[in-house]
């Protein structure tokens, strides 16, 4: 059986715990002043002018609980390249050790490697992870609503934009949806953007329809609305698009590619200035 959701947050708090004994927090803050200024990521995926568009986060991942070892031939940098001549926006990287075969190391390989923004895709439980994110140059960080209380989450979204860094505050049940969406944009506009993760964390099922489903709870503007997981195609894109989202993350259907650059440019191939 795959581990559920609070496996993956038990082991993660023990890996917190430890990586604090072996790099006290005073000592990441003091290492912020050696790193350079965040790139723009939100600016980089949501775009008001261009209703036609769809902008792609690539996703950097090697295997998942549910899938097992996605891809065997795992060279981050060159993806993270391949990825942006394809025209992604910006790029997620799986830093989970132990479920997903990432590493923290590679933020900074792929943001040296690339010239669009870098989101750590990890399990955020602790105020000490935003700032690891920062020193290792990620310019996002994946917050996980049903991983946090609404406290911890408010917290989190507000040191990292101290830090200049965009929040991706993802959700999956409509109960964490109500519970979080009014807290988008705080604590400045233009620093979060709300992801509907197709993946049933409980079940580790997708479908892609769960994004339409959640969509009928928000009625305010989708512009920084991202759709993560499930998707496949340009049709994909195309219905997203007819109802307001505009932003996807895709990772799965790419890395199992021989050529994930080469799958990403079919899925946008049919739009024009997909960057």
């Amino acid at each position: 059986m795959p581990p559920t959701l609070e496996d993956i947050l038990a082991r993660k708090r023990v890996e917190v715990a430890r990586a604090k004994e072996n790099t006290p927090l005073d000592v990441l803050k003091q290492r912020l002043e050696m790193v350079s200024r965040p790139r723009n990521f939100f600016s980089a995926v949501v775009d008001t002018r261009h209703r036609g568009v769809t902008k792609v986060i690539a996703e950097i991942k090697r295997k998942s609980p549910s899938a097992g070892l996605i891809r065997e031939d795992f060279d981050p940098v060159d993806i993270a390249r391949k990825y942006e001549r394809a025209g992604a926006a910006a790029i997620s990287c799986l830093t989970d050790e132990y479920h997903f075969g990432g590493h923290l190391g590679y933020i900074q390989q792929v943001r040296l490697a690339v010239s669009v923004p870098v989101l750590r895709k990890d399990f955020i439980v602790d105020e000490y992870q935003i700032y690891e994110s920062r020193v290792a140059q990620a310019d996002a960080v994946l917050l996980i609503a049903e991983a946090l209380s609404e406290g911890q989450l408010l917290d989190l979204m507000i040191l990292a934009q101290k830090l200049g860094m965009t929040t991706l505050v993802e959700v999956h049940d409509v109960e964490n949806l109500l519970r979080v969406k009014r807290h988008i944009g705080f604590p400045h506009a233009g620093y979060s953007l709300l992801g509907i993760n197709n993946r049933n964390l409980a079940t580790m099922e997708t479908d892609l329809g769960h994004t339409f489903r959640i969509l009928d709870m928000l009625e305010e503007d989708t512009s920084n609305v991202v759709s993560e997981s499930g998707i496949r195609t340009a049709d994909d894109l195309s219905r997203l698009r007819q109802r307001g989202v505009r932003i996807v993350l895709v990772g799965e259907h790419l890395m199992r590619q021989d050529d994930p650059g080469e799958a990403l440019r079919e899925i946008l191939s049919p739009i024009s200035g997909a960057r």
